[in-house]
């Protein structure tokens, strides 16, 4: 490792560890690498304005925070809820089947975690702890880890980060997470199944069959975003980027003309909410960009390469070990650095070991998102905790049993790829 290099990596450390917001870290970090390498400053310009142009797919993320916020502010998260409580409410656990059902499906229509948790989370945990019939704590904890799935199922902003890093097809990225979002669901309602019989939950009264049919209808249009943003992408209509702007519009005349739930001002303030959060991913794409340039300098990946050919790693053991170092750097990076500048690390050593990339990516973004609910960091922890006021201390104490069921859940994902990769193949794909 150069001098350069281990100043670059001190300060970034150094930075976040101070409580810097990582953008700013990365950010400081590779300006006094190309300083003390001697190198134009005007390098960092460059790079994060090639890197922008090149990557049209990247208008998909503000695009889709756009979407989830207007998702948000609308009245589709009480209608989805709704639906979800005649659905599965009436079994014991039946708030807590109704939380996790109610991520899966609304997952199809943000691509964000923390939109879900912010969003549809804290209406649910406000319903769930309503006369004391679950600890604020634990509808807190269920409520981050069903979050988690939100970026699994498509569409998905941390996929289509790794597309931009690897190269891959977002499309069948998006098929990829598909049954891995429905896995992590189940092992959740599993757990949440045992919880709630061991402790004792109350049953909620059930919504009858008769309704059903209402709440399926009122809640129908909503529902139908996945498969317009599915059918746009596979059946050759749009591109992600323009299923992005598709799902956008459509969440906009739902929410503005069909259900009514929006005013001018309303749009206006989402608008501005969802610039502010582009901003924040966009920060941090930059840092993440000029970073890449200093880690291709300095060749590390063809050095990493080299050690691990020579060590001869079977491609199994690559991927345990690498998703165990994900796994750690979890608990104190965010998903997104993670994905921009540490994945990156690893893509050419998966290559020359014939490991899958759209297999590595999907459990790579599992990965990550477990990350957002490990301690200490845990950003979706510190979410819940603002919008909520439920100390942060009793999300933590039970947010455990449910970590450990998604890493049972990733574990299995690494062990079988065809749970990855059967409908990316169903639909056409080679690898």
């Amino acid at each position: 490792m150069s001098v350069e290099l281990a100043l670059c990596l001190i300060t970034l450390f150094t930075l976040a560890a101070i409580g810097t917001p990582i953008a700013y870290s990365i950010l400081i970090g590779a300006l006094v690498y190309l300083f003390a390498a001697g190198q134009d400053i005007a390098l960092a310009g460059e790079q994060i304005l090639q890197g922008l142009f090149q990557s049209f797919v990247l208008l998909a993320v503000p695009l889709f925070i756009v979407a989830a916020n207007i998702m948000n502010a609308g009245s589709i998260s009480e209608r989805l809820l709704q639906f979800c409580i005649a659905a599965v409410g009436r079994f014991r656990g039946g708030l807590g089947h109704v939380n996790v059902v109610a991520s899966l499906i609304f997952s199809g229509m943000s691509g964000s975690a923390v939109a879900d948790a912010a969003g549809i989370g804290k209406i649910i945990i406000q319903m769930m702890t309503k006369d004391g019939r679950y600890s604020p704590g634990y509808a807190a904890a269920i409520t981050a880890a069903s979050a988690t799935i939100g970026p699994i199922i498509p569409p998905s902003i941390p996929m289509v980060l790794y597309a931009l890093v690897s190269n891959s097809s977002i499309g069948y990225l998006f098929l990829g997470g598909i049954l891995p979002g429905l896995v992590m669901g189940v092992v959740l309602m599993a757990m949440n199944a045992y919880l709630a019989t061991k402790r004792g939950f109350a049953l909620e009264d059930p919504v009858p069959l008769s309704a059903l049919p209402r709440k399926t209808a009122d809640a129908f249009p909503a529902l139908l975003m996945p498969a317009i943003l599915l059918y746009g992408i596979y059946g050759g209509v749009t591109t992600p980027t323009e299923a992005a702007a598709v799902a956008a519009a459509y969440a906009l005349l739902l929410a503005g003309l069909f259900y009514r739930a929006l005013s001018f001002r309303a749009i206006y303030t989402i608008l501005v909410e969802s610039a502010r959060s582009s901003a924040a991913v966009g920060l941090v794409i930059g840092g993440a960009l000029i970073l890449n340039y200093i880690v291709a300098s300095e060749n590390i990946p063809g050095m990493m390469a080299e050690a691990l050919v020579g060590l001869d790693v079977h491609p199994l053991v690559f991927l345990l070990g690498v998703n165990l170092l994900i796994l750690l750097l979890g608990c104190v990076l965010d998903a997104t650095t993670i994905i921009l500048v540490i994945i990156p690390l690893f893509l050419p050593t998966c290559r020359d070991l014939g490991i899958d990339l759209v297999h590595f990516g999907v459990v790579a973004v599992v990965n990550c998102m477990i990350g957002l609910i490990t301690p200490p960091y845990g950003i979706l922890l510190f979410v819940i905790n603002a919008v909520t006021n439920i100390p942060l201390r009793d999300i933590i104490s039970e947010i455990w049993a449910f970590l450990g069921v998604l890493v049972l859940a990733l574990l299995l994902l690494i062990l079988v790829p065809d749970i990855v990769l059967f409908l990316p193949r169903l639909m056409g794909y080679e690898g």
